[in-house]
């Protein structure tokens, strides 16, 4: 059959743009909303819940057209599809959906994306199955599975393009509008594919052939193996920045890896090989199951991330490579991807929703690495023949002895995780739990890697202040010097943690907690004294800080506190310039606004200083050692204060100047890059 290269380029450029917008469109509005939600890493989660859950509809659609409709309605209905999806551009998201602090926010999100790039995500969604039906009615001597993985090469060149070409130069308006331009282009190039497919007839002919259906039993192996590297995906990175390394953006790597089985596995050349993956699936599967009591925080970075992602990795050929060997026939092609489609959601509905609300601890990894193990142990016996029976036996227990060694490691370590906890709560948040450390004499509240504060289990010390929050600390001498006056003064905290700063607090002062997690607040009061036993004033607002502080009346405070950037899920909005429009609206013309930039990963500082550059304040950074006792943190603390000559004047410990980040620029809420501020 002659080759048709011309038409193949025009099937490819669509298919492969369709992608691209696909994995460009997840961290814009990502990105764009995620303010609002405080930052938070089950933002992106959410997301990718909604992104798989619309690909599912996308894919029934694709499944149904080619079903149901002739090839001229066919081509009618996508089109009018694809015009009317255009009413939606530039893209944006509306402020109408901006949270108040008391709604659900994973339904909040999942509407807000509907409202927003529904319709056009659910266009692009739909392109590659059925670009691939058209492209084999074409016959045009191409294989339609290879597009597949043109597919899945245009997302994960989408997926690293974005942090490393667009979000750096571009502010997130213009990306808007790059995308959208991008956008009319793929409508009109999809548009054009289906206008020539109007009066096609040769799907129709192979439509006669007599192809038995795959039967239901393959279909449910087709919807487990797509759901298995799903979960895994999801649940992994969760465990990488949690257990390993809080590095922004990591999820990056998993999804990469993920994108780059999908590629190999359909490019059609053979690059799967059972007899080499099987044995190292074995080890994969055993290494993941081992990695938590490997003690990994120990070794280096790079080879505790290497070791995961590579085991990953080689789950992924697997139920990618299982899944490519079993290609049906052009016939059941949509069939084929709208099982895979259902498998993505199943594994992304699991981790975003069910996990979150149901689980206590981070279970799914754990049910992840064993439902991978029965899938593929499934799949190998079932297609596979032995000489004797007895040979059979022997591998089916051989492989059974193996899942339950698996099964026994996570369990044993989920019930190591639990011993002496005293509280352990999870949401869309996540993990937070409190400990007590009986031999060092302290209660700590952890949330994943990150403490949130600790006090003194004796009453007599129970309310020094402690970890980041010492005497001797940045925010701790801002404090102390705003209380020298004798008079009762009001403080703002962005993050309440277990409330270490009321220890500061005396009679008369008023101090006014911002934090988003309602389970915080309940824990603090709950499990902690540094509130309950305080003399001062204390309040409590519920929500993102910034939308609050935006629409709050001038507090006044003498001393504003932002202590939310020690994990990994950076909140950038609340380091823009227009968050430090209100933070020094809110403050006395003599207040001190405290940032709290201890962070292994990132280096906050050109950030802070730009920012205090721009509003003309003076800026002081405070670093101070971890204490021999362990209960004063290593710590660093930028105070930016109004009065600047009184600042000059105040003698801070360790205290020192920054010099000027040159050409650094100043982050604001349509531009920042974490990639400009990675140590």
């Amino acid at each position: 059959m002659k080759y048709n290269l011309q038409l193949t380029f025009q099937y490819g450029l669509t298919i492969f743009l369709s992608a691209f917008l696909l994995f460009q469109v997840q961290p814009l509005i990502g990105k764009i909303i995620l303010p609002w939600f405080g930052g938070s890493a089950s933002v992106w989660t959410t997301c990718m819940l909604f992104f798989q859950a619309t690909l599912l509809f996308g894919y029934i659609y694709s499944h149904w057209i080619v079903k149901a409709l002739n090839p001229y309605r066919q081509s009618i209905l996508h089109i009018a599809l694809l015009l009317i999806s255009l009413s939606l551009l530039p893209l944006t998201a509306s402020e109408l959906w901006k949270p108040t602090g008391s709604e659900n926010p994973t339904l909040q999100i999942l509407g807000l994306l509907f409202a927003s790039i529904g319709l056009p995500y659910f266009v692009l969604s739909t392109t590659g199955p059925l670009i691939q039906a058209w492209f084999a009615r074409e016959r045009t001597g191409g294989i339609p599975y290879r597009l597949f993985a043109l597919s899945n090469f245009g997302s994960m060149l989408a997926l690293l393009a974005y942090p490393i070409a667009f979000e750096p130069m571009l502010p997130t308006q213009w990306q808007s509008y790059c995308w959208s331009a991008l956008y009319v282009v793929f409508v009109l190039t999809c548009a054009i594919l289906a206008w020539r497919n109007r009066n096609s007839v040769a799907l129709v002919e192979a439509e006669k052939e007599l192809v038995p259906a795959p039967p239901a039993s393959r279909l449910f192996i087709w919807i487990l193996l797509a759901a298995c590297p799903s979960i895994l995906m999801v649940a992994d990175t969760s465990f990488l920045t949690e257990n390993i390394a809080p590095v922004p953006m990591i999820w990056v790597a998993p999804l990469a890896l993920y994108l780059l089985s999908f590629i190999i596995c359909f490019e059609g050349s053979g690059w799967y090989q059972r007899k080499l993956f099987l044995p190292l699936l074995v080890a994969a599967l055993f290494i993941l199951a081992y990695l938590p009591t490997l003690g990994l925080n120990e070794l280096p970075v790079i080879i505790s991330t290497g070791i995961n992602l590579f085991s990953f990795f080689v789950i992924c050929m697997v139920c990618h490579g299982e899944l490519a060997s079993q290609q049906p026939n052009s016939r059941y092609l949509t069939t084929y991807y709208l099982m895979l489609a259902v498998g993505g959601v199943m594994g992304g509905f699991f981790v975003g929703v069910i996990a979150p609300y149901w689980f206590t601890e981070n279970y799914e990894l754990s049910i992840g690495i064993v439902l991978t193990g029965i899938v593929v142990a499934l799949v190998f016996l079932s297609n596979s023949r032995f000489k004797t029976t007895q040979l059979k036996v022997l591998t089916t227990a051989g492989i059974a002895s193996f899942l339950v060694l698996i099964s026994v490691i996570r369990i044993d370590d989920h019930s190591h995780d639990v011993a002496g906890i005293e509280l352990s709560h999870r949401n869309f948040y996540g993990t937070l739990k409190v400990y007590v450390d009986k031999a060092r004499g302290y209660k700590t509240m952890q949330h994943g890697q990150i403490s949130h504060g600790s006090q003194f289990i004796d009453p007599a010390k129970a309310q020094e202040p402690t970890t980041y929050y010492v005497r001797e600390s940045g925010v701790g001498q801002a404090i102390l010097v705003k209380n020298q006056s004798n008079q009762p003064i009001k403080v703002g905290v962005v993050g309440l943690g277990v409330g270490t700063l009321a220890g500061y607090a005396r009679k008369g002062d008023d101090y006014r907690f911002y934090e988003i997690n309602p389970q915080v607040i309940d824990a603090a009061q709950k499990h902690f004294t540094f509130l309950s036993n305080s003399p001062a004033s204390i309040e409590y607002v519920l929500g993102d800080a910034r939308l609050q502080l935006e629409q709050e009346p001038n507090q006044q405070f003498d001393v504003l506190v932002i202590d939310a950037f020690s994990g990994d899920s950076v909140p950038i909005h609340l380091l823009t310039k227009e968050a430090f429009t209100h933070y020094f609206r809110h403050l006395k013309s003599d207040g001190i606004l405290a940032l709290h930039i201890t962070n292994r990963f990132l280096n906050l500082i050109p950030v802070v200083k730009t920012a205090a550059n721009a509003f003309n304040q003076d800026i002081k950074v405070i670093s101070f050692a971890a204490s021999e006792n362990k209960v004063g943190y290593r710590s660093e603390w930028a105070l930016i204060s109004k009065d600047k000559k009184a600042f000059r004047d105040i003698q801070f410990i360790n205290a020192q100047e920054i010099e000027d980040s040159k050409g650094f620029t100043l982050w604001r809420d349509d531009y920042s890059s974490l990639l400009s501020i990675i140590k």
